[in-house]
């Protein structure tokens, strides 16, 4: 496959749109519009500010200025020549991403149209080039907020926090403004752009899934697919072979191609398995399949899968309910955190993709859930997670939202959903598809009358037979949490844990029904060095202004209220502490000793209980932009408390102590691999360095169980310290006791002791 690129510099002319419409394209349209260079892959408000013409977005109260450009179209344009050589082929005009609606027009002739920013667009554009010099592609984006708000709303549409313009624009969510990120309605080619050379004989899909393996794993089916297409006469002598390599492992077959639609399942001898990350190798085949007339190849496709199964035991019944993951017919619990947009513009997304997944990867995460109000991820991200054993929980981009029950509606979500599944569906960390985020957990809230005011047809229609379609051995589950008739948010086997989030272990947290946790976290404050930046001087401290507002992220425009987030993070210091700091020094090391104690209970309360618990994916990992918020690592890279408190609980073996229990705090030894493991500790208190407890133990494979425990009183105010050896290698933990108010300078004093211990951490205050 031959393409060009046509990254780089376009022209990029910009206008408001009048009377709530888009001009129409002609040549001469953008004749008094103002221009500046624009960047591709970019986005015109970043084009902006490199221009000097707005100030970044991201800084102090300058987010408000951009609200006016919600209302303005863009015009990307350039040239481009086309090699002699394509002259006997289709040529097609790729775009990766485009954010949104948009016209495409090359040599003034219209190309196609683009409505949808999650996806990506193809047009063949053989019949309007010119062979012979230049040609001039032109993009027309028009303003989102016109496009939605020339569609009709019927009463029971609504979008999250007052925001209906989502309901039909196919734009990631959170661009409309979130509780983690910020109102920034861009527009631009925020993915790369490029042209194909497109032969006539060609690989038009793969597909590749394992449906079973040997109880002793010594073989393994592999389902593979094949879809082409040629201009040929007949479709004799066609044949397909498939060959896959994994080291020093190989295997390979040819089947006859009698038609240009094939299904065939090849039994491997002694696979290579890929698991998760804590439970064994995530091995990758080098798979390549050649699509052969008459014996020599005519194209071909080299990807990288991983020979595993996967299963999903869920039950609603009361009192038996299950959410357990099996990979290769061997449990496994999961944790992990959510994966949100990297990037409020997310055309900056891919340079800041490997040191945010570093992150996930070194917080010893197995599974990361892919949020709803993102965009869908490129496939670096995927290459990744399937290099490091990260399972994915795929969220199609809807959230918190009453889409449009309309049948024109349908054809929008069968493209995308289409689109999505067949690009992604041969990466084997994706370990299931999901409707959507929190749609039926938004409706629980409506007391609608009925349950038919619940119905969501992208959920029960179109996506159980899009996925039955092109990609039938995945799990598909109809909204996260799925609330069947009958069920509330939180008698469900998989919930999302926030309520009050007052005192972190308040029943509702430490008595929590889930079998497995898909969304729970607690606000924590970045550091003075990371607020500084976004923060000007003169708003620092204290924090009640609106600029501390923004950055939380509360839109006073449409929730008319101010720093309510701001305010339960203070409150949380007034419970553990029982008193509020007076400078953003002391608040902010406080708040992130609250966040980093509330995460840990939570990962541990779920690894003790195992397997009555399933797995916990906590929120969030790193901002989209500067803020304050649950992330445990901050906008600037910069970890939080929680980021080192989190590691430290999701090493596969791990020594960790409970809440008081008939006078004493018992002491739990959990292992999430499949091998034992010899264990020796020793758990001190870190005021007398008394030795508390100490022995040598063997962790059963893949079970928690409880080893011992240390006499204690509920009016005890102490840390323990735990130190232990896993096969040799160091580990550290610890465990607070007691109940709030607790003393800052002993919380301080004890961080130090903490941060001392093995897999020691820097952290700045």
């Amino acid at each position: 496959m031959e393409t060009i690129s046509l990254n780089g510099l376009w022209a990029l002319w910009y206008a408001p749109e009048k009377a709530g419409k888009p001009d129409s394209y002609t040549p001469s349209m953008k004749d008094g519009w103002q221009v500046i260079p624009g960047d591709v892959p970019g986005q015109a408000q970043l084009d902006l500010v490199k221009a000097g013409l707005m100030k970044d977005p991201f800084i102090g109260g300058n987010l408000h200025d951009f609200y006016e450009y919600e209302y303005y179209q863009f015009l990307y344009e350039r040239t481009f020549s086309i090699p002699a050589l394509w002259l006997t082929d289709r040529v097609v005009l790729k775009f990766e991403g485009i954010d949104t609606v948009a016209d495409i027009y090359v040599n003034d002739q219209f190309a196609g149209h683009a409505a949808n920013m999650m996806v990506g667009h193809e047009f063949d554009i053989t019949d309007l080039l010119r062979w012979n010099g230049e040609n001039r592609l032109s993009v027309h984006i028009h303003s989102v907020m016109n496009e939605a708000r020339n569609k009709e709303y019927t009463v029971g549409m609504r979008g999250t926090a007052h925001r209906n313009e989502i309901c039909w624009v196919r734009k990631a969510p959170h661009c409309f403004g979130w509780d983690i990120a910020p109102r920034l309605v861009t527009a631009g080619l925020w993915r790369g752009v490029s042209l194909e050379r497109r032969k006539a004989t060609r690989i038009t899909e793969t597909y590749y899934a394992c449906s079973r393996i040997a109880p002793d794993d010594q073989w393994i089916d592999l389902q593979y697919a094949c879809r082409f297409e040629t201009n040929r006469d007949t479709l004799r002598g066609f044949t397909v072979r498939i060959a896959g390599d994994c080291g020093d492992h190989h295997f390979e077959r040819t089947d006859f191609a009698h038609f240009i639609s094939m299904n065939y399942t090849c039994r491997i001898a002694n696979p290579r398995l890929w698991w998760p990350k804590g439970s064994g190798e995530a091995n990758l085949y080098t798979v390549t399949m050649q699509l052969l007339l008459d014996g020599e190849v005519v194209d071909e496709r080299t990807e990288r899968i991983g020979l595993r199964t996967l299963r999903l035991e869920r039950r609603f019944t009361p009192g038996d309910q299950e959410f357990k993951f099996f990979i290769n017919e061997r449990p496994v619990f999961m944790k992990g955190t959510n994966w949100v947009p990297l990037d409020a513009f997310h055309c900056r997304d891919a340079s800041r993709l490997q040191a945010a997944h570093d992150l996930v990867n070194d917080s010893g995460s197995n599974m990361m859930r892919c949020w709803g109000g993102n965009v869908y991820e490129d496939h670096p991200f995927y290459d990744l997670c399937d290099e490091r054993g990260i399972l994915i929980w795929q969220d199609f981009t809807m959230g918190n939202t009453n889409y449009p029950q309309t049948p024109d509606f349908v054809p929008v979500m069968e493209e995308e959903i289409g689109k999505v599944v067949r690009k992604l569906r041969n990466h084997p960390s994706i370990a299931l598809w999901c409707s959507d985020n929190e749609i039926d957990y938004k409706n629980e809230g409506f007391d609608f009358p009925v349950r038919d005011s619940y119905y969501n047809r992208v959920a029960y229609e179109i996506l159980p037979r899009l996925i039955q379609a092109h990609d039938p051995y995945r799990i598909l589950i109809k909204s996260s949490p799925e609330i069947p008739e009958g069920f509330s948010m939180y008698n469900v086997p998989e919930q999302h844990k926030w309520g009050a989030r007052a005192w972190y272990k308040d029943d509702f947290y430490r008595l929590v029904s889930a079998k497995f946790i898909s969304e729970y976290g607690f606000h924590g404050c970045p550091a003075p060095s990371s607020i500084k930046k976004f923060i000007p001087e003169d708003k620092l401290w204290p924090l009640d202004n609106e600029i501390w507002a923004m950055h939380s992220t509360e839109d006073v425009r449409i929730e008319h209220h101010l720093n309510g987030r701001n305010e339960m993070m203070r409150n949380h210091l007034r419970i553990m502490y029982g008193q509020v700091p007076d400078t953003l020094e002391e608040f902010a090391l406080l708040s992130q000793m609250y966040q980093g104690e509330a995460v840990k209970y939570q990962i541990e309360l779920c690894r003790m209980q195992k397997w009555n618990k399933t797995g916990i994916l906590w929120w969030n990992m790193i901002d989209c932009w500067p803020q304050i918020s649950d992330s445990v690592v901050d906008y600037y890279f910069r970890k939080k408390l929680a980021y080192h408190y989190i590691k430290r609980a999701q090493v596969p073996v791990l020594v960790m102590m409970g809440d008081l229990q008939n006078w004493a705090y018992p002491v739990y030894l959990t292992n999430d691999a499949f091998a034992p493991a010899e264990v020796s500790l020793t758990i001190t208190d870190a005021d007398t360095d008394e030795v508390v407890f100490s022995g040598c133990f063997t962790a059963a494979a893949n079970e928690t169980a409880q080893i011992g425990s240390v006499p204690g009183f509920i009016s005890d105010k102490k840390v323990y310290l735990i130190r232990f050896t896993v096969n040799g290698e160091e580990f550290g933990n610890h465990f607070l006791t007691g109940t709030p108010a607790y003393d800052p300078a002993d919380m301080k004093k004890w961080l130090e002791k903490i941060r001392a211990l093995p897999m020691p951490f820097e952290f700045e205050e």
